[in-house]
Parts: C-alpha cells; sequence; structure tokens
C-alpha cells in the first residue's frame, strides 16, 4: 500500500478489464492512439500490474513481457523484459502511480530472472524514466505517430 493506492498483479479478469480500460482512456481517449492497435497479441501472455485507489477505483497499470515476447521488443535478448503500456489516469497524475506501477514491474522482472528492463518512451516522459534510472539509447521513432526514444535499466 502507498499514499492512498496500492498496486498488484492483475491476475483476476476483472483486473485485467480494469488495465485495459486505464489504458483505453489515456492512450485512445487522450493521445488519439488507434484501439486496435492499442490491443495486442502480447497482452496475453504479459504480466499486467494495476494500481487502486483504496475504493478499488483504478488509477494506472503497465505491463512486462519476458521471453520470446520480450525478446521481440528488445532485439533478441532473451535475458531482458520489456515494460509497456505504462499509463495513469490523469486525475492520479503527480501522486507517484507512474513510479510505484515502474517499481512493481522491475520487481516482478527480477522475480522472473531477468537482468534488465527495457521500454520505448514517449519523449515527453523522458525524464520520468531517466529519474527512475533507465537510459536512453538509439535515435528517436515514431510509434502510433508519437516520437519514442528507447530506454534501458539494468537491474540484476
Amino acid at each position: 500500500m502507498t499514499a492512498g493506492f496500492a498496486i498488484r498483479v492483475a491476475e483476476e479478469e476483472a483486473d485485467r478489464a480494469a488495465c485495459f480500460a486505464v489504458r483505453r482512456d489515456v492512450f485512445v481517449g487522450e493521445q488519439g492512439v488507434p484501439e486496435d492497435i492499442e490491443y495486442d497479441a502480447y497482452d496475453a501472455g504479459a504480466v499486467h500490474v494495476l494500481a487502486v485507489r483504496d475504493d478499488g477505483l483504478p488509477l494506472g497499470t503497465g505491463r512486462l513481457l519476458t521471453g520470446d515476447a520480450a525478446a521481440v521488443k528488445n532485439g533478441g535478448a532473451a535475458d531482458v523484459g520489456a515494460l509497456g503500456r505504462l499509463a495513469v489516469a490523469k486525475a492520479a497524475r503527480g501522486l507517484g502511480v507512474g513510479a510505484a506501477l515502474v517499481a512493481a514491474i522491475e520487481l516482478a522482472a527480477r522475480e522472473r530472472g531477468l537482468v534488465a528492463v527495457d521500454l520505448h518512451a514517449q519523449t515527453h516522459a523522458l525524464g520520468f524514466y531517466e529519474r527512475l534510472g533507465y537510459v536512453a539509447y538509439g535515435p528517436e521513432f515514431p510509434d502510433a505517430g508519437i516520437p519514442h526514444r528507447a530506454m534501458r535499466k539494468t537491474i540484476g
């Protein structure tokens, strides 16, 4: 439990639905990402984490890809996870939800024996991830029409 909210792995169907609802609000609703590319085949095997307010209201989500799914995202390294789809509801921004979600995803990665976590950060979020220890590499690239940079953090 953290300052009025808790983070948990979304193992129940209702929790996964809450994760997808937050993603829909943030990525599809706010950022205009087409819904048909927001949800993908990786969702089925991903570790999803969910932040919920004390009263159960979903505040944020993120996912961790491992194994072959992560290797596709990070250039083939089997011991590197891929953090993605990190989204925090507008009303919950600035409360530490995003950092708590990243910490939970990193913990899940460590528990699975991974040594690093990669992500593709929207360029406006580079500072957020840098404060959490991620280092940008490679050129800027578009994803869903939004500029991104690849980042990595060694965790093991």
